[in-house]
């Protein structure tokens, strides 16, 4: 062997040793993030499946969990009128909250963006809801809504909307646009300030006005937040507890019970695990389904500056 192919051979080994240990480096550093993702995540999620696979209640305590299959998804979906109720309810949520609340967030993003006096005031008031606790929202909301000694009673002593079937789930829909709609701003402010402003100055000068700019440069530009807050207010969406529990406990008549508030009811109220755990494996798969539809649609036609 010559030593101009020794000297390569060296080279290479060398490389290769470099290139393990940037390769353990990473793993090292990822090792911390997957653990959490296994304990919190991963495991749970398999534990829920498992467990729904078993009639687990009141009933079996003495014998333990019997086994049944697949029995609880069966009985859910063709005996058990409260979580048709409760699923019908949660799709009615989010198609009525994502859009409003992102529709909300842009508008109060353009205002706060482009204000000249006042911009901290501005941005710390509509996000302040944001910081209040999902509990004080809801007693705040509770007594906004109680006839006759609330804000909205004072004004229509008549109207009880958190008693009454039609509109029980449209006064939650309120409260919820309310607390989420600032948080969502902060990522569409965030997403205005990275578009180069020279785009704009470009459309002006071709005699674009200010809806065309926001409809070809704008909006499209903000895409990729789009895309993240929609999976945001989704979740959101579908983890309704400590609202429902001050406010309604699903009632009147389960006109606004939710899927998540009602795995409470079956785990806690009734002890019933099985079920409980079918409905949280059907509530994953709802939002998992969400979201690869909304990246495998979405993220194709987005822009990444």
């Amino acid at each position: 062997m010559t030593s101009t192919q020794s000297n390569a051979t060296r080279i290479n080994q060398a490389n290769r040793l470099k290139k393990r240990k940037s390769t353990w480096l990473a793993y090292g550093m990822l090792l911390p993030s997957m653990i959490i993702l296994v304990v919190f995540t991963l495991y749970p999620i398999g534990e829920s499946i498992y467990m729904s696979l078993f009639k687990n209640n009141m009933s079996t305590f003495v014998t333990g969990p019997v086994w049944v299959g697949l029995q609880n998804y069966v009985t859910l979906f063709t005996r058990d009128a409260v979580f048709k109720k409760a699923f019908y309810n949660n799709l009615i949520i989010a198609a009525v909250t994502i859009p409003v609340s992102i529709a909300l967030a842009v508008a109060m993003a353009l205002f706060a963006n482009k204000v000249r006096r006042g911009k901290g005031i501005v941005r710390v008031s509509y996000f302040y809801p944001t910081l209040l606790p999902m509990v004080a929202v809801a007693n705040i909301w509770l007594f906004v809504y109680t006839p006759m000694y609330g804000l909205l009673g004072y004004l229509a002593p008549t109207w009880r909307l958190l008693e009454n079937v039609d509109t029980v789930l449209w006064a939650l829909i309120v409260m919820l646009v309310w607390k989420q709609a600032g948080y969502v701003m902060i990522f569409y402010i965030s997403g205005l300030q990275g578009i180069d402003q020279e785009m704009y100055e470009a459309a002006k000068i071709d005699g674009a006005n200010a809806v065309q700019a926001f409809r070809r440069i704008t909006w499209p530009m903000l895409r990729p937040t789009t895309i993240y807050v929609t999976i945001i207010t989704m979740t959101n969406a579908y983890k309704l507890v400590d609202h429902l529990y001050i406010m309604t406990k699903g009632g009147p008549d389960n006109a606004s019970n939710m899927l998540l508030f009602y795995v409470y009811q079956k785990a806690f109220d009734q002890s019933n695990t099985g079920v409980a755990s079918a409905i949280t494996v059907v509530l994953i798969v709802i939002l998992l389904l969400a979201t690869m539809v909304q990246f495998f649609t979405q993220d194709k036609r987005t822009f990444y500056a």
